[in-house]
């Protein structure tokens, strides 16, 4: 994948791209990415990128021509995906994830201010991407969010292949168990017995049931209705500890 990111913060992204998998992913070459800055197609001594809206208001907006200008480059801008980090977009989930990784050239505008010029957005055919419903400073974190999403979906970039589609949301909309490690007890308490019992398939049953129901507690918004009754007859089983130890309790269960 190629990626093109419109910022006045270029530090900002490269920064963040050097670390982790991520950072190793662009060392082999999976992936590149390639910051442009407004500010390096303006003409006057203060690099002005923004200016005040038409009809008042708070915040600046930014510029439809240094805009256009980095936008157009890049060669073969014509054909890449432009997207647009803004809250008022469509929210980014794992199923929109999916659609997007199937494109390879990416031009990421990153926002500041109070917004960007309708009529760029409108003129280059820019599509909205929301990471959430709540307002940040600029484009910059939610471009790293969006990137990142994508990244994953690359063969090679994550060291174990099965991570991606273990995540929470990756085989839909629930979310994924909590994790355990060594030693098997402390202070803090003791791992799950199922988790040491060898038996795949109870394991499976178990992560499948907690990561259910944790999507139960935290959205129930994602869980359908007739999953309620064969989570509540397996959660009945366990014991108070073993609730407690994945943040659940009976009251929990009582209700369901």
């Amino acid at each position: 994948m190629n990626f093109h990111i419109i910022t006045v913060f270029p530090q900002m992204i490269e920064q963040a791209l050097a670390w982790g998998v991520v950072g190793k992913a662009r060392e082999k070459g999976l992936f590149s990415a390639q910051t442009i800055n407004p500010r390096d197609f303006t003409s006057d001594v203060h690099k002005t990128i923004d200016d005040r809206p038409f009809g008042g208001g708070d915040g600046m907006v930014m510029l439809h021509e240094p805009l256009s200008q980095s936008i157009e480059s890049l060669p073969g801008w014509k054909t890449k995906k432009k997207i647009y980090l803004s809250p008022v977009g469509r929210l980014l989930t794992e199923k929109v994830v999916e659609e997007l990784s199937l494109e390879k050239d990416f031009i990421l505008l990153s926002g500041r201010y109070g917004g960007v010029d309708q009529r760029l957005l409108n003129q280059y055919e820019f599509e909205s991407i929301s990471v959430g419903d709540y307002v940040v400073s600029g484009g910059e974190l939610p471009a790293l969010i969006l990137m990142e999403t994508l990244l994953r979906k690359i063969p090679g970039v994550l060291g174990n292949e099965e991570s991606s589609s273990a995540d929470s949301f990756a085989k839909g909309s629930f979310f994924e168990a909590p994790l355990f490690t060594r030693p098997r007890e402390n202070g803090a308490g003791a791992v799950p017995e199922v988790l040491l019992s060898g038996d795949h398939k109870k394991i499976a049953q178990w992560r499948e049931n907690i990561g259910l129901a944790l999507t139960l507690k935290n959205r129930p918004d994602l869980v359908q209705e007739s999953d309620r009754a064969a989570l509540k007859s397996y959660l009945l089983q366990l014991s108070e500890q073993e609730l407690k130890m994945v943040g659940l309790d009976n009251e929990f269960v009582k209700g369901l």
